[in-house]
């Protein structure tokens, strides 16, 4: 049994906690705020564990200057923060070249392969049964061209995953989820996409495993600091923890603790909105992505959600609310009946450049493990990152079959 310390309370940091305990570890975790609303909380509460496409590919490249361009539109950039997202936009670039993209989508298979598995099994070790429900998914696009690239994909995902995909046509979408009026060419539909819930209810159940078999300090990790005997997280109130292992999964600011780790990472905020609404007197009978505008709209188990698209911007920059509303002026092309009203909401969700989450040792210190920057795909890889981390903390030996994650691949 070792002590460990977890930086981070979210998603990823609750459900390794969650992981660790139940292989007998003494587990704290820190977190500034317990109470708050963390990237995963915001999510579309889909397991998606057919998108094994990285965001930097060639397509989406091509795309990019044409999405620039409306600044409410699937991807937006705060110019002010240009320079200090350089680094990232550059290594976003080299990650669309077509080998990068395959070893990319080979990387994001390996993890999704047994996504599923780990929810069940994580779900078990913390008593939490009934949160997971197969809905699968509806990829709605505009035009014949990409509902044509659209299957294309999905047919590729079966090649790799064995995921089904059926492809539809306007009116048969309509018999499946009758609330959609508006034009558009057809769907892809993916059977094999679940969903929680409600993310933020999921988040707090594992959170209240923890505190009931661990603890959850509301304390801010201020900096790691390393011993020839310890680990140590020192909190903002001056005080200092020691610890046999300690796993980074602080969301976006984890970044801050690897570079004062002596540890180069390409960590940016990929900032999301959303608008969610608890009293419609409808939902949707499943999840319905729009492909060709960049956001879901999700049937929550409580009510019904829609956000998505990407904003590149430094974590502190405002939220521009203008995007949640955009996106709801958009769906009412498809679903006229969409109110105004609902509770909007904005999260930073950690994302690299390459698509690909950090689940790696510290390059000089075995004790520390990294475990972040999983972009919009946080909760669907939070048990498979959780089983990973706690065997980087039990294993001594190399773990080949991780090495698309090392952090060592940002020099």
């Amino acid at each position: 049994m070792a002590r460990i310390g977890i930086i981070g309370a979210g998603i990823i940091g609750s459900a390794t906690a969650t992981w660790l305990m139940s292989e007998g570890h003494e587990v704290t975790v820190f977190e500034a705020d317990p109470d708050g609303l963390p990237a995963s909380s915001g999510n579309a509460a889909l397991i998606a564990v057919s998108e094994i496409t990285p965001l930097a590919n060639l397509a989406n490249l091509s795309s990019v200057p044409r999405w620039l361009l409306d600044p409410l539109g699937p991807l937006a950039l705060r110019w002010t923060d240009l320079p200090a997202l350089t680094p990232w936009l550059l290594g976003f670039v080299r990650a669309a070249l077509p080998a990068q993209e395959a070893a990319g989508r080979k990387a994001l298979a390996y993890l999704m392969k047994t996504a599923v598995a780990d929810h069940l099994r994580l779900g078990a070790m913390a008593g939490i049964d009934g949160h997971l429900r197969l809905t699968g998914f509806l990829s709605l696009h505009d035009t014949q061209k990409g509902l044509r690239a659209g299957h294309k994909e999905g047919l590729l995902v079966k090649a790799t995953l064995g995921h089904d995909c059926e492809r539809l046509s306007s009116a048969d979408v309509r018999k499946r989820v009758p609330q959609l009026e508006g034009n558009f060419a057809g769907a892809i539909f993916t059977p094999e996409y679940l969903m929680v819930t409600n993310p933020l209810d999921v988040l707090r159940r594992y959170q209240s495993h923890v505190r009931s078999r661990g603890r959850l300090v509301s304390a801010s990790a201020a900096a790691v600091l390393q011993t020839s005997d310890a680990v140590l997280i020192r909190t903002a109130d001056g005080n200092h923890h020691p610890f046999d292992r300690i796993v980074v999964s602080a969301g976006i600011w984890s970044r801050d603790f690897a570079r004062s780790l002596g540890v180069k990472v390409l960590l940016e905020a990929e900032r999301g909105y959303n608008t969610t609404y608890t009293d419609l007197p409808w939902n949707l009978s499943t999840p319905v992505g729009f492909a060709d505008h960049g956001f879901i709209a999700s049937p929550l188990a409580d009510g019904f959600r829609v956000g998505g698209a990407v904003e590149l911007a430094k974590p502190d920059t405002p939220p521009n609310y203008a995007r949640a509303r955009e996106m709801r002026a958009k769906l009412r092309r498809y679903i006229p009946g969409l109110p105004e009203g609902g509770v909007e909401w904005m999260g930073r969700r950690p994302s690299t450049p390459d698509s690909l989450p950090v689940i790696s040792r510290h390059p000089h210190d075995k004790r520390i493990v990294f475990a972040f920057g999983h972009g919009h795909l946080g909760l669907t890889q939070s048990a498979v990152t959780a089983r990973h981390v706690a065997t980087l903390i039990a294993e001594s030996q190399p773990m080949p079959e991780l090495n698309p994650f090392d952090v060592r691949r940002f020099n």
